[in-house]
């Protein structure tokens, strides 16, 4: 298991940016959860720190969870996994008493994806990719992708998603309202940051309150839903669907599920 320093943060004008930079495609390891759990602490914890801004480095926001390091832990529990990663760090996003914008570019799947739903608002490259991918690999969704998803885009669009791993493009997430900005390529950087600075000029305090009003009317079960997809994904993960989707993916072919 490679071991280094997987985010940068900078603080700026009120704006904590945090960003992702394990190339190539922004895979998350364990390391990089708990960075990233301890970056939010940090955030919740300044009280300089007015709005915090998620980006990544390169080409893809976030590839979801590093597969290649999950196949060397013998006998993994997906659901102490969960509990010890994602399910914390989601909830820290949504407790945050202060607005969290996500910058997205390229693809974003799987637990990188719940990551960006779970912030406030979203700006997105023209050329964002937005996918579910569990299903790619045999495994139910996690990382709140199940309970957020839905919520933003509807039952049926997020269950096609879901289902058929087939990629949403930005135009298409401007119009689910999946994100609420998409800018050309060049230009993401800027308006995200200008974006954030402005929030950070803005009454935080009252943002703080009316997300915690957002989170007791729309996820009041955010914490249970994060529990039990724990529970599935445990389930998932012991089966021959995920073996045979784990294979293919380390041997780069199409899964055969009906074979298996």
């Amino acid at each position: 298991m490679s071991t280094g320093i997987w985010i940068e943060t900078t603080l700026q004008e009120g704006v904590q940016r945090i960003e992702l930079n394990r190339p190539k495609v922004n895979a998350i390891s364990l390391d990089m959860v708990a960075q990233l759990q301890a970056a939010f602490k940090q955030a919740e914890r300044d009280a300089q720190v007015r709005c915090v801004l998620l980006t990544a480095q390169g080409s893809t926001f976030s590839a979801g969870q590093d597969l290649s390091e999950m196949q060397t832990k013998a006998e993994i529990s997906f659901r102490e996994h969960l509990l010890k990663t994602y399910n914390p760090l989601i909830l820290q996003i949504r407790r945050l008493e202060k607005p969290v914008l996500a910058a997205i570019q390229g693809a974003v799947a799987g637990a990188g994806l719940g990551l960006a739903l779970a912030c406030d608002l979203r700006i997105a490259s023209r050329e964002a990719r937005f996918m579910v991918g569990f299903a790619g690999i045999g495994l139910a969704p996690d990382s709140a992708v199940s309970l957020l998803l839905p919520q933003l885009i509807g039952l049926g669009r997020a269950s096609e998603a879901a289902f058929t791993n087939s990629p949403i493009d930005a135009d298409q997430a401007l119009a689910w309202g999946l994100v609420n900005r998409v800018v050309s390529p060049d230009k993401l950087t800027t308006a995200a940051t200008e974006w954030a600075t402005q929030l950070a000029s803005g009454p935080v305090h009252a943002m703080g309150l009316a997300k915690h009003d957002f989170n007791k009317a729309i996820l009041p079960d955010l914490e249970a839903v994060l529990d039990y997809e724990a529970h599935n994904q445990e389930i998932a993960g012991r089966g021959i669907e995920h073996q045979e989707g784990l294979r293919a993916f380390l041997e780069k072919r199409a899964p055969d599920y009906l074979y298996h």
